[in-house]
């Protein structure tokens, strides 16, 4: 699965969403810490958004 930003503000926010898209890497690094090591499963994919790989 791999979204871009806004593709995932839209999806989480079920509308347009008006505010910054670096709201979305604040939460992804909060996710992260809480997931702990489970959180190495989200990748950052540079100039797209992020994906989870399973493959770790």
């Amino acid at each position: 699965m791999r979204d871009n930003k806004r593709e995932l503000l839209n999806r989480l926010w079920k509308y347009e969403f008006e505010g910054e898209e670096r709201a979305v890497d604040n939460h992804i690094k909060n996710l992260r810490r809480k997931l702990g090591k489970a959180g190495d499963y989200i990748k950052t994919v540079r100039g797209v958004g992020y994906r989870i790989d399973k493959a770790n």
